[in-house]
């Protein structure tokens, strides 16, 4: 049987890891004031970054992928020979996307399509997603890819430092006043998920705490992969050496460095930390 997996641009996977898996990407898009962008096709992260830290740039905003454009990757999809889909999507609790390919889906009662909420964000959708490519490599049905893949989700992990609570003032995350005081204090949140939604698991103080702890959650335990996520000006072949140099034996099998796209970019802000962990599940 031959699954086609489809994902949203939220997953941060890169073109190569893409073409190389065979993965169809659906993107999100972000917009500057009045210009609107389709991310990472009309708009890679490495230009995001540098746009948004233009002085005077407009404060950046992400939105969903629209019904159509799941609709149309579903189509393509079929129409180049798959007998089923698998689509694994950003977190239902952080986006509209998932309820977006689930209306795609309504709209192709006959068709054998399998959503996944990944209930995470970027590479713990986009490790998801390889899996589920790796899986329809080696013949597995729609069925099968879409149950292990779920079964997958309590595997993954997410930690992800802040240099800055900004951005999550401008987003209406958190209060002008919250961000103040956290600004006057050097608080640097630490974000996890949990059940979907996206929580503060820590609040050091100082840049290289925050750094310490967040190297800390993600070498807690021996780990099947590791993804480490970063915003620029971050280093993180530095901070991947040292994650990997406290990580315990054995070594994880797949390492990766992503740098965050829009979707979580905009949430974020510049100078972030953090990683995604997938356990043998």
């Amino acid at each position: 049987m031959t699954v086609a997996i489809v994902t949203d641009s939220g997953s941060d996977l890169t073109p190569a890891e893409l073409a190389e898996h065979k993965i169809v990407q659906v993107p999100l898009s972000v917009s500057f004031g009045e210009e609107a962008f389709l991310s990472p096709d009309e708009m890679p992260p490495e230009e995001f970054w540098r746009r948004a830290q233009l002085p005077g740039s407009p404060f950046p905003r992400s939105a969903a992928p629209s019904v159509g454009l799941f609709r149309a990757a579903f189509d393509r999809a079929f129409d180049e020979g798959a007998e089923g889909v698998v689509c694994v999507c950003l977190s239902d609790g952080l986006s509209s996307t998932f309820r977006n390919a689930q209306m795609a889906k309504e709209m192709m009662p006959h068709q054998g399509i399998y959503l996944v909420d990944s209930r995470t964000a970027s590479m713990g959708c986009g490790a998801l997603a390889m899996r589920g490519a790796r899986m329809a490599a080696a013949g597995n049905s729609t069925a099968d890819i879409g149950s292990a893949l779920t079964r997958m989700r309590p595997g993954i992990d997410l930690y992800v430092g802040l240099d800055t609570l900004e951005w999550l003032r401008k987003g209406g995350r958190i209060s002008h006043a919250k961000a103040a005081m956290g600004g006057l204090l050097s608080i640097k949140p630490i974000i996890t998920m949990e059940e979907g939604v996206a929580i503060v698991a820590d609040q050091p103080r100082t840049r290289s705490k925050c750094q310490d702890r967040v190297l800390e959650l993600l070498s807690d335990k021996s780990l099947r992969e590791l993804h480490i996520m970063y915003s620029p000006p971050a280093d993180p072949v530095a901070f991947r050496d040292r994650v990997l140099a406290n990580l315990p034996e054995p070594a994880p099998t797949l390492v990766t460095i992503h740098i965050l796209g829009p979707v979580i970019g905009t949430h974020i802000g510049p100078g972030a930390y953090g990683g995604i962990m997938v356990w043998d599940v």
